[in-house]
Parts: structure tokens; sequence; C-alpha cells
């Protein structure tokens, strides 16, 4: 019995990693998008453009859809109107995912 439990939670365990790894390579290869005005890998090195990496999943699916339904107005809201408007909810949730969990690597030192 202990081994068909162990069996039973290796699969799912092997199976989660595998929808997180899908979650975050569909999520990168949406998001190319985004690191023009927003970085690489999240981090703007544009000052009036937030970071995206380590963004709360829920607040940055509430902010697009806030975009595509025109209720965030203020600054550059115009820019992202477009951007989320060809966004579907999966879309959304799959960028969200990856600049949630993507981690830049550290800067190189010149020593």
């Amino acid at each position: 019995m202990f081994l068909l439990y162990t069996l039973l939670f290796s699969i799912a365990v092997t199976a989660t990693e595998s929808v997180t790894e899908t979650q975050f390579t569909q999520g990168k290869e949406k998001s190319v998008v985004c690191m023009t005005c927003h970085g690489v890998d999240g981090i703007s090195t544009i000052d009036t453009y937030p970071n995206l990496q380590g963004q709360k999943q829920a607040y940055f699916v509430a902010a697009l859809k806030a975009y595509k339904l025109r209720q965030r107005n203020d600054g550059l809201a115009i820019l992202m109107h477009a951007q989320a408007d060809v966004l579907s909810d999966k879309d959304m949730h799959d960028i969200a995912f990856y600049f949630n969990q993507v981690k830049s690597a550290p800067p190189k030192s010149d020593d």
C-alpha cells in the first residue's frame, strides 16, 4: 500500500512539474512583446515603465484585464490598451505566471 501511495505521489509531482514548465515556457513566449518596454525578464531600464519580474499573479492578471476594459487610463495606459486587447485570459495567466517565476541572473562582476 505504501508503494502505491509513493507511486501516485510521484506521478502527481511529475505531472505538476510538467504543467509548471509548460506554463513558464508559454508565458515566456507570449511575453516577448512585453520585454520591449518592461525589459528582459521584466526588469525595466526605462524609468517610466514598471518592473514586472516577481509581480503577484492575481494583481498582474487584474491589471491586464483592467487595461483591456479601459478601466486604467492614466499615464501611458493607452499603450497597454492595445497590448491587452489581443490577450486571452489564458495568455494573461501564462504571462503573469512567467513574470512571477522568472529570476534574472545577477550582474557579472568586472573582477
